[in-house]
């Protein structure tokens, strides 16, 4: 059933205050004993501040029943979880096509001392899509905000309110790409498998029943870190209020990769939606989709504003904020693996090196950890033998400071963008300590 993005949700979240009204701490689990934190509705950067269309408050919700309210924060004070002195909690920000599913399993298969989630915020998003195929920005990035914040703390509470169809005492069939986070298909969060029911995204390492939430909260707990890896984040200034929690000790790492071979690499993904884009630059008979030129440099100019709040190193995000070319993984991946766990704190571990040794082709006989260079760098530029240099110019103009920034060269013929000889990476440094 699915429900609407303006009245439904405020309905849900009333019936859910009224129905767990006496139930607040079980409701995290009933088959174990588990503290609560109190960083869901009522607290002081929570959802309940998020203010939807038609000027719907959720904050209301919370004055129809102040001793309701007041009984809630009473529970949460008192069942609050301190995070063990040690815990990393680290956010992989992208966009979508930049290598982010390649670089989280940097964290999903750094083993048992790690709880990976991949793309959580699937389900926020799809709930708050509007009918015309938008979001509101200002209700959805607070919505990302606060369920990562919860997720970050190991509580599924926020994020199972998303999810559709509801999860049934926290079990659900449904949680996106659940078989892409091993953290979700260990033995410690793997159900009896029940025959019958189908599991859209089931496990396939073993075979495990629906996912119960509860259990995975549990488990969650019990990792010394929690990482996880979004490409829905627009700003990274809207997570700030992640960074004022003292239970957490937040790690950003922002992952970005050359507009034009982002494009490229859309243009084959969702081929359907860029046919009069290959027309245009083919013939010119068709006129280039100016909305979606629009969008190129939005989310251009969203990912540039992060990564210059980032590297300009604020004082809420000193020691924080990591900026990673996508390019540099691909030519450099032990070193920047290396690099990035550096960053976290987090020991880089046998087992991703091993990893990241099968995945890039690379072996000890081929000269060591670095012998995928050169056919690293020949897949990294693929893209410039496939984009028409006509689109390239038009990415160029609608992202060009977002090059700059991110070290990225122009080209100005079609004989510069397919000559081997030339790289169009620049050699550049970022930093963040």
């Amino acid at each position: 059933m699915r429900i609407k993005y303006t009245i439904s949700i405020v309905f849900f979240v009333a019936l859910v205050i009224i129905e767990k009204e006496n139930n607040i701490i079980s409701r995290v689990s009933d088959k174990m004993t588990l503290k609560e934190t109190p960083q869901t509705l009522l607290q002081q950067n929570g959802f309940s501040r998020i203010v939807l269309k038609d000027n719907v408050s959720f904050s209301s919700l919370s004055k129809m029943d102040s001793a309701l309210t007041m009984r809630r924060l009473e529970n949460y004070s008192k069942h609050q979880e301190v995070t063990p002195r040690g815990k990393k909690h680290i956010l992989l920000l992208a966009a979508t096509r930049t290598g982010s599913s390649f670089v989280g399993e940097f964290f999903n298969q750094q083993g048992d001392n790690m709880f990976f989630l991949f793309e959580p915020l699937w389900h926020v998003e799809k709930m708050l899509t509007l009918d015309t195929g938008g979001t509101n920005a200002t209700a959805s990035a607070k919505a990302f905000r606060d369920v990562l914040h919860q997720l970050l703390l190991c509580d599924f509470s926020f994020l199972e309110s998303f999810i559709q169809p509801l999860p049934v005492d926290h079990i659900t069939t449904t949680l996106f790409r659940r078989e892409s986070s091993s953290s979700l298909c260990d033995e410690a969060v793997c159900s009896p498998f029940i025959k019958g029911v189908f599991e859209r995204y089931h496990c396939r390492t073993r075979r495990c029943g629906p996912l119960n939430l509860t259990m995975a909260s549990q488990s969650c707990l019990k990792k010394e870190h929690i990482a996880i890896k979004s490409v829905r984040v627009r700003q990274l200034d809207t997570l700030r209020p992640l960074t004022e929690d003292p239970r957490l000790d937040v790690r950003f790492i922002q992952l970005v990769r050359d507009p034009r071979a982002v494009l490229a690499s859309r243009m084959v993904a969702f081929a359907d939606m860029y046919k009069n884009w290959k027309q245009w630059a083919t013939d010119g008979d068709e006129t280039i989709d100016e909305d979606k030129v629009r969008k190129l440099k939005g989310n251009c100019d969203n990912i540039r504003m992060s990564a210059e709040v980032g590297l300009s190193q604020p004082p809420w995000l000193r020691q924080r904020y990591m900026l990673v070319r996508y390019e540099d993984i691909a030519r450099f991946p032990m070193r920047k693996a290396s690099e990035m766990f550096g960053f976290t704190g987090i020991p880089f571990t046998r087992k991703v090196r091993h990893w990241i040794l099968r995945n890039t082709q690379a072996s000890k006989e081929a000269g060591g950890i670095y012998s995928t260079q050169k056919k690293s760098s020949e897949q990294v530029e693929k893209w410039r033998f496939s984009l028409p240099f006509k689109i390239a110019q038009v990415v160029q103009d609608a992202c060009g400071p977002t090059l700059k920034l991110f070290g990225y060269k122009f080209v100005n013929s079609e004989e510069m963008l397919t000559n081997k000889s030339i790289s169009l990476i620049e050699d550049k440094v970022f930093n963040f300590s």
